[in-house]
């Protein structure tokens, strides 16, 4: 036997969860819960090759990364590992697309797939990353989640386990995943041929998530970042700020970015200098910002999060950002 490697980056809970468990205590379906970018994907890709690998091994966890299963896997073409992402709706009745032949997953496919016995005579593994189920969807589901079949495990991934359906919810093993630290992000970007000190730099305001990282350096937002935060400052300083930035793709980065500030904002004026913050390259700023009414912030904090709301519709950007002003503006 050998001891197979599990290359995931931090996530120590959810390995400890399942190093405790054997193929005989697994769980027919587990949900993967934790903020966009901490890896939830990642692990369950890996905990699959684990079940999946033809090596024997001497740990549950594990894989050998050279037999013919881990091959297929790591290619993407297992036959009896399905992963897909986003919203599942029910589907034609007349579908039945082939398992990794429809770019759409659908509740009738999942339907069809569950009920067919393994390819290679193992198990069958299917992992819906950030999931999104129609309730015609769950619904057609309620019957595997009832009385799994034999061999079959589920994982579903998501950001939000609060928007579930209450019914699909209650059925499923929840794992939490944290967020991760800047060292873990650091090591997950340097993976990824990033240079240790821009790695450091998007570490430092990723919020404890790799793939927000990976996209300020991969989409060169730090400029946008930049950007925002001095039209943040402005604004609370009474002054008309350039409202450029808040583009089409740009102004759910931004937006998140304002709400952040204010979020951070209020923490150092409610619990004092030693709150943790959000924006840690931002704390000195935001200690200077002079103190206001809680209340106040709040409603703004509140009226911040309506504009991320109305940045997702087809409301101008521009108004979208002036909307926001005017919630600064309402407390500087």
């Amino acid at each position: 036997m050998i001891e197979g490697e599990f290359d995931v980056v931090g996530a120590a809970g959810p390995r400890d969860f399942f190093a405790s468990l054997s193929p005989q205590t697994l769980a027919h379906a587990y949900l993967f819960s934790g903020e966009d970018g901490v890896g939830k994907r990642t692990f369950a890709a890996r905990l699959a090759q684990s079940l999946l690998c033809e090596t024997p091994k001497a740990t549950f966890l594990g894989y050998c990364g050279h037999c013919s299963a881990c091959v297929r896997v790591a290619s993407g073409t297992h036959p009896d590992l399905l992963m897909s992402s986003g919203a599942v709706k029910i589907g034609e009745r007349d579908g039945g697309a082939g398992f990794h032949e429809s770019a759409e997953t659908t509740a009738r496919d999942l339907v069809r797939h569950l009920s067919l016995h393994s390819y290679a005579g193992g198990r069958r593994i299917f992992v819906l990353g950030d999931v999104d189920f129609t309730r015609e969807a769950a619904n057609a589901l309620l019957k595997f989640f009832e009385e799994p079949p034999a061999g079959v495990l589920l994982i579903v991934t998501t950001s939000a386990p609060g928007r579930l359906i209450a019914t699909i919810r209650s059925r499923l093993v929840e794992i939490s995943f944290p967020s991760l630290t800047d060292e873990e992000i650091v090591e997950i970007l340097k993976r990824h041929g990033i240079e240790a000190r821009e790695a450091r730099k998007a570490a430092a305001i990723a919020r404890g998530s790799a793939g927000r990282a990976l996209q300020y350096v991969e989409d060169d937002e730090f400029d946008l970042r930049a950007t925002v935060v001095e039209w943040y400052y402005e604004t609370l300083r009474g002054r008309t700020a350039d409202s450029s930035w808040a583009t089409r793709a740009t102004l759910e980065a931004g937006l998140e970015t304002v709400k952040t500030l204010t979020r951070d904002w209020i923490a150092l004026r409610t619990a004092g200098d030693a709150a943790p913050v959000l924006a840690p390259d931002q704390r000195a700023a935001l200690k200077k910002l002079p103190a206001r009414d809680p209340q106040m912030m709040l409603r703004a904090l509140a009226a911040l999060g309506e504009a991320q709301k109305l940045a997702r519709t087809n409301v101008s950007p521009a108004l979208v950002a002036d909307y926001a002003r005017m919630a600064l503006a309402s407390i500087g």
